[in-house]
């Protein structure tokens, strides 16, 4: 991929903490690790290892937190998206995947810890992730994932529909689940505190100085940007569904998928009293999802995926999404509109789970983080650390493979799977006489 989604008109750039001050890549230098991407991954990645007297160096292609880390929705849902934890398990095997799912379930309360540590400016709440139920039969799956989560230690329960109204505000939903350890946040705010982090624990950030070339010296590694070069004994790429260039085939192990957020007016104070007064992070229950949240300044940041006309005709696409926040919000004051609208690019896996491709003796690229970007880039910090150092590949929590292109059907899947879930809902809704909401 080569063009991306633009980034300034969103409003986390708008309203973000000032970036640190940096420089391109102007001459030669050499590192322990050299870092490829300025998303949460690469930088908690340099901090980890910064914290332990490695030198680093990060070169980034733009800015610090420019690709999803910078752009996505603001939420930090430690959970896993769309695979359930005995899936996890299936796939990793019962070790590793405890390994993963400690980490992965910790990701909130470990982004909470830099911000705290760091004095990060990234308008954080930890008021927890709502998923609302709104027809009966998906009741069992949530409690199901509800129970999976609790014992897996995170605090997790199910709400009845008294509690779910007083928790959102909606009248829709027949009850929920409720997971205390979510949160939200400015994503470039934090995106940017994490550069300022890692530079302050010693670390080098390059930005405009996208890698050109990663090449094999002798037993290190030789990283080339148009105006200099890095020499380090470990590589990690960390550019996720932004990568371009440097000859690695990383683009080919994954397959793009596109997120749609608007942002409205701030909301008066009364009126967010009453609409989702626990200011935590919502998920409206449905396969075809609507997630939303407030920013600092209490507007509604919302959010969903692309589907036929939704997504291309920007008008038709601020229609939906006022008529689904208005569906789960009658009260919703009649002067609401959306004052931000932008969108990002996610990196998709088959599985959903991160990946850690072998590029080479000592470099690794890590990618796939496939929506659950906050938490995921956090703890992935701490994975990729222990590679750097040498913990042995069995008892990392993430296998090393071999580079490989994503399966043909990958290219249709993201959208299959998005009308597949569209599909779903309208047949549980039926079948259980429930209300559909508009452009269902």
């Amino acid at each position: 991929m080569t063009d991306f989604s633009p980034f300034e008109p969103s409003l986390w750039y708008a309203t973000a903490c000032e970036a640190p001050q940096t420089q391109p890549l102007n001459k030669e230098i050499t590192c322990d690790v050299c870092i490829v991407g300025a998303g949460y991954t690469g930088l908690t990645t340099a901090i980890e290892l910064s914290r332990r007297g490695v030198v680093v160096s990060v070169v980034e292609a733009r800015e610090a937190g420019f690709g999803g880390s910078g752009r996505n929705a603001g939420h930090c849902t430690p959970t896993f998206a769309f695979l359930s934890l005995d899936q996890v398990r299936g796939h990793l095997g019962a070790e590793r995947a405890r390994r993963l799912i400690a980490r992965q379930t910790g990701g909130a309360d470990l982004a909470a810890d830099y911000i705290r540590t760091y004095q990060i400016s990234c308008e954080w709440k930890q008021n927890g992730f709502f998923q609302g139920i709104l027809c009966p039969s998906q009741r069992a799956g949530l409690e199901a994932k509800c129970n999976a989560y609790a014992a897996a230690g995170c605090p997790s329960e199910m709400v009845d529909a008294a509690e779910a109204q007083r928790l959102t505000g909606s009248p829709r939903f027949l009850g929920g689940w409720m997971l205390r350890s979510g949160g939200h946040l400015n994503p470039l705010g934090y995106a940017r505190g994490l550069a300022r982090a890692a530079m302050q624990e010693g670390a080098r950030l390059f930005t405009d100085s996208p890698m050109q070339e990663l090449v094999r010296e002798g037993s290190r590694w030789r990283v080339r940007t148009p105006g200099g070069s890095v020499l380090a004994d470990r590589v990690i790429v960390a550019t996720g569904a932004y990568t371009q260039g440097g000859g690695t085939g990383v683009e080919r192990s994954y397959r793009i998928l596109r997120a749609l957020i608007a942002a409205t007016n701030p909301l008066p104070a009364e009126a967010r009293r009453r609409i989702v007064p626990f200011d935590g992070t919502m998920h409206d229950g449905r396969g075809d999802i609507f997630v939303y949240k407030y920013d600092a300044a209490g507007r509604i940041v919302a959010s969903m995926f692309p589907m036929g006309r939704r997504g291309r005709d920007l008008d038709y696409t601020r229609e939906l999404f006022m008529d689904r926040l208005r569906w789960l919000h009658p009260d919703l004051p009649a002067d609401t509109r959306w004052d931000f609208y932008w969108s990002g690019e996610l990196d998709m896996q088959r599985h959903t789970i991160p990946r850690l491709y072998d590029l080479g003796p000592g470099a690794v690229a890590c990618t796939g983080l496939s929506g659950r970007g906050v938490p995921t880039g956090t703890m992935l910090g701490g994975i990729l650390a222990d590679w750097a150092q040498g913990t042995a590949e069995p008892d990392l929590a993430l296998p090393v493979e071999p580079l490989r292109s994503a399966p043909a059907y990958m290219a249709i899947a993201p959208t299959m799977m998005l009308r597949w879930y569209r599909f779903r809902d309208r047949l549980a809704a039926r079948r259980n006489g429930s209300a559909l909401p508009p452009h269902a």
